[in-house]
């Protein structure tokens, strides 16, 4: 993950560890719930109007990422698109319906989305992101 971060910080989002990215990735910054320090995580997206929807896979792990809680204890955060483009956002974290209707966009993008469901035997926390 540090590398990642570092290679997607210096190419502006084009290019992850795993080469040029084909799959739609931003960079989220958080501020730690404890620490009160800024967190950046690469995520995959999936665009929803002029917003965003992240999963909190955790790749299929049995617990949720440290920035899942950060976005519960503080819902404003920072996305960083390829280009450097920063967007202000406000977290959402989608129940019902609404992650009903956000887990198809999720999945159309990374389908391994729903193998980690099963491989992690818990429910994976979904976000939309909102421009603020």
């Amino acid at each position: 993950m540090p590398i990642d971060r570092w290679l997607q910080r210096k190419t502006g989002g084009r290019v992850t560890i795993l080469g040029r990215s084909a799959l739609p990735t931003l960079l989220l910054t958080t501020r730690g719930r404890k620490s009160g320090l800024h967190r950046t995580v690469p995520l995959i997206y999936a665009p929803d109007g002029d917003g965003f929807v992240v999963t909190a896979s955790n790749w299929g792990q049995e617990t949720h990422p440290a920035w899942s809680g950060n976005l519960l204890a503080s819902a404003d955060a920072t996305v960083s698109l390829s280009g450097g483009r920063e967007i202000p956002v406000r977290a959402t974290l989608a129940e019902g319906p609404e992650r009903d209707r956000v887990w198809p966009l999720v999945t159309r993008v990374w389908p391994a989305y729903d193998t980690y469901v099963v491989r992690s035997g818990r429910e994976i926390r979904v976000f939309v992101l909102t421009p603020r």
